[in-house]
């Protein structure tokens, strides 16, 4: 499963694994385990989903391992959140465009892959949901680690949790609604082919979809 992995996932990988090397030589400790750290958890989502017989499509994985590196290893180490404004927006944007398009895959496993168990909206609203949801968890970790540990999580407070949010409906709007343009048949290229993808690659957990596939070509 490593070897099918985008050259860009083996940049990163390649990179964090040298920054360690390079932080463990000058003593730069704290380096040295964020790094690890970052490796470490941006090669987990490909381990677990081995050890439960998933395969994620190496695009998928590696907009994963992308937030991941950017969120710990850029964010936190080289202060990109704030030294560029919009880094925050990017990631925040990013991770909820996922999660949406995730809540879309999690609804067809619950059906098997029939696309026509429920209407393609209510499916779709359903997944946006989900990936507001993850989001506003977030930010009430952020708030919990703030007022526990006195970090500075929230920056700016309110402002900063509302633009989250704000950041985070328009992101899940993004995925959902890739996921209803691939329940609507339209899966090819882009997010919805990303979905495609995803499914194409794991037929055990949607059984139904050929039925469903030959239930549209009957309707057409």
């Amino acid at each position: 499963m490593f070897r099918e992995q985008t050259l860009v996932t083996r940049l990163i990988w390649l990179s964090l694994l040298f920054s360690m090397v390079e932080a463990l030589v000058l003593g730069r400790w704290p380096l040295a385990f964020v790094a690890l750290a970052t490796l470490v958890l941006s090669m987990a989502p490909l381990l677990v989903a081995r050890r439960v017989s998933i395969r994620i499509p190496p695009g998928f994985f590696t907009a994963i391992v992308l937030f991941i590196w950017g969120t710990i290893f850029l964010g936190e180490v080289f202060d990109f959140y704030n030294r560029y404004w919009w880094w925050d927006i990017v990631m925040h944007g990013g991770s909820a465009v996922g999660f949406g398009m995730i809540g879309v895959v999690l609804i067809l496993m619950m059906f098997q892959g029939d696309r026509y168990a429920a209407p393609p909206l209510a499916m779709a609203f359903f997944a946006y949901c989900f990936a507001v949801s993850i989001g506003a968890t977030w930010e009430v970790f952020e708030f919990s680690m703030d007022q526990a540990f006195g970090t500075n999580m929230q920056k700016s407070g309110l402002i900063d949790t509302m633009g989250d949010l704000i950041v985070d409906h328009v992101g899940a709007i993004l995925g959902a609604s890739a996921g209803y343009a691939y329940l609507k048949g339209q899966e090819r290229g882009g997010l919805a082919g990303m979905i495609n993808q995803f499914v194409e690659r794991n037929p055990r957990l949607f059984n139904r979809l050929k039925d469903s596939r030959l239930g549209e070509k009957f309707r057409k």
